[in-house]
This record gives structure tokens, C-alpha cells and sequence, in this order.
């Protein structure tokens, strides 16, 4: 069994080339054995996961008792094949899964842009920040002492400001930069559900972090249901799948709600798990027999949401931060030459 996982690019992509070779009539092995001839762009991961798959189908398994051993698929990938088989809806479910994984990769990326543009900005910054500090400002320093004997007792001491606005700049950005790479390390590994609490306190960052945890839920709860789940495990198994807390706790009580023997639509409608709007859509697909279809639109609604979140918050930051460069290093500057300025200008 791998030990490496495949990328949400690289499962997307094998869900659906199964899938296109499953609704063409093509047998599981001989599928594999195809995939395994072709080209791959995911390096050995697959190649190495395809051969165990190829070993524990032509021994009989089923494709997802397969893909299981084979340690390369993420556990909900797993659940959703294993459903499709015993469903008999297989192609189905397995393209589902190919656009779920894609869009995942899509909006993987877009919170990856917005994190590197500002990081990069940060950067660019402190090294702007520490040039002032340690070549431009001593300069203009040795300069005035030079001129006027003691900068501290002459009356251009307020040069001092260039060095506070930024020393304090300086501290500042290092700070976030340190809180930016520490967020990233511990989002990266085990510690993800405390950035994610932290990052739910600040209110831009929790309304996008909610937004993809809706999306996950109803992309999750759609593939469910088209498998042949009934509403309250397609809820609960959907659940986990939102990486989000609060999200998961608004689920809950849905959840509850089912229990008590309100439907799936209506439940979600009286804890205003989705807008208004939404709710009354899923209400009207639900006693329209078609609340899969329904779903699907409100998770493309839900992506297209969460993008235009991401693209906002960044296209805040960046003229924030740009901001803080132009102000810090423009005040600094203007420090210095105002002096020099008064110098000129007495000996004119």
C-alpha cells in the first residue's frame, strides 16, 4: 500500500477516464490495463497505485476494494465507488467524482493565489523596510550630523520620525509574516481544525471558510443520494466532509430536525442552512422528485460564491498592503528631505 496520495487533480482525472471507459462498456480490468499502457502525468504515484489495482482485480476484487488497497484515493473517494457498485450507478457516480476533485483543485489554487500574492508583498516589504533601515536613513543621518554637528541637538531631529514610522512598519510586517508562515505549517499538517477556529474569529476569512464548507457538504450529500443513500446517511456521512466547525454544527441541528421526522429540504430550510432563495429551491426540487439536480446547481452556485469571495478578499489586501509601502516609505522619505529642503532653501 502508497503511502503518497494522489493530488485532487490526479483523482479527478482517473475518476473520469473510469468513467468514460465504464459507460462505454468497458470491463474494470481492462480498463486499468488501458490506463496503465497510456501516459500518465502524475508521476509514479498512480503508476505504482494502478499495478496493485491491476493485481487485486484480476484476484477478483471490485474496483473499490481495489483502489482501497492500492492506499493512493482519499477515504471519500473510497466511499463514493464502493456506493456506486453496490448502486449499480458506477459511471455515475465516478463522473460526480471527477468534477467534485476538479473543483476542489480549482478553489485549492485560488486560496493558494491569495495567500502567495500577499505573502510575496510581505515580503518585498520587510527587504524595502530593511534597506531603509540599514543603508538609506544612516546615510541622510551622517549626512545632517556632518552638516550640523549633532543631529539630536539640531533642529532637524525629527529625521528620528523616518526611523519610528519604519522600525514599527518593520515589526509589524514581520509579525504577520511570522503568523502567515506558522498558519501555513499548521495548515499543512495535523494542527489544520485550530487555524481553521482561529481564521472562523476573523469575519472576511469565516464567511469564505463557511462558503467551502457548504460547498464540500452539498457537493458530498449530492453524490450520496445519486448512489442510492438514504437522506439521513447521506447526511451523516456528509458532515464530516465540510472541514469546518460551524458549518458542522448548523449540520447538526439539521440532523436533529431529521430525527424528529423532518425531511432533508425542510430541515435545511428551518435552521436557514442556506439563504433563503437556495432553501426554497431545494424545498421545491425535494417535492419535485428531483432535489439531486437541485443540489447540483446550488454547489456550482456555492463554488462561483466562494471564488468571488476569495478574488474580493485578495483584491482588498493587495492595494492594502501596496498601501502600507507607499505610505511608510513616502513618510520616511519626506522625514529626510525636509531638511534638506530647509537647508536649500536658507541658502537661497
Amino acid at each position: 500500500m502508497s503511502k503518497q496520495k494522489l493530488d485532487n487533480l490526479g483523482v479527478s482525472a482517473f475518476c473520469e477516464s473510469m468513467a468514460m471507459m465504464a459507460r462505454s462498456g468497458i470491463q474494470t480490468d481492462e480498463a486499468i490495463s488501458l490506463l496503465q499502457s497510456g501516459k500518465t502525468h502524475t508521476g509514479g504515484v498512480l503508476e505504482s497505485g494502478l499495478a496493485v489495482m491491476k493485481e487485486q482485480v484480476d484476484s477478483g476484487s471490485g474496483l473499490s476494494a481495489a483502489m482501497e488497497e492500492s492506499g493512493i484515493f482519499p477515504e471519500y473517494a473510497l466511499q463514493m465507488v464502493s456506493a456506486g457498485e453496490q448502486s449499480g450507478r458506477l459511471d455515475d457516480i465516478l463522473f460526480r467524482l471527477s468534477r467534485y476533485y476538479k473543483d476542489q483543485k480549482t478553489i485549492s489554487d485560488k486560496l493558494k493565489n491569495a495567500v502567495t500574492y500577499p505573502a510575496a508583498m510581505i515580503i518585498l516589504i520587510i527587504a524595502v523596510l530593511a534597506v531603509m533601515l540599514i543603508m538609506v536613513l544612516p546615510s541622510f543621518t551622517d549626512v545632517y550630523n556632518n552638516l550640523t554637528g549633532s543631529l539630536s541637538a539640531s533642529t532637524y531631529s525629527y529625521i528620528r520620525w523616518a526611523y519610528v514610522f519604519c522600525w514599527i512598519a518593520l515589526v509589524v510586517m514581520v509579525i504577520i509574516a511570522a503568523a502567515l508562515i506558522i498558519g501555513i505549517i499548521l495548515w499543512n499538517g495535523k494542527n489544520r481544525r485550530s487555524v481553521e477556529k482561529t481564521l472562523c474569529k476573523i469575519p472576511v476569512c469565516a464567511s469564505i471558510i463557511e462558503n467551502l464548507g457548504m460547498f464540500r457538504f452539498t457537493s458530498a450529500l449530492s453524490t450520496f443520494l445519486a448512489s442510492g443513500e438514504m437522506q439521513d446517511e447521506a447526511m451523516e456521512k456528509s458532515i464530516p466532509m465540510t472541514n469546518c466547525p460551524t458549518v458542522e454544527a448548523k449540520l447538526q441541528k439539521c440532523l436533529s430536525r431529521m430525527a424528529e421526522g423532518h425531511s432533508i429540504a425542510q430541515a435545511a430550510y428551518d435552521e436557514e442552512l442556506f439563504e433563503p432563495v437556495y432553501g426554497r429551491m431545494l424545498l421545491a426540487g425535494e417535492r419535485s422528485g428531483d432535489m439531486e439536480s437541485v443540489l447540483e446547481r446550488l454547489t456550482g452556485l456555492l463554488e462561483e460564491n466562494c471564488s468571488t469571495k476569495v478574488d474580493r478578499l485578495v483584491g482588498v489586501v493587495d492595494p492594502l498592503l501596496s498601501g502600507i509601502l507607499m505610505v511608510t516609505v513616502g513618510l520616511s522619505l519626506l522625514s529626510v528631505m525636509l531638511p534638506l529642503i530647509g537647508m536649500m532653501n536658507s541658502v537661497a
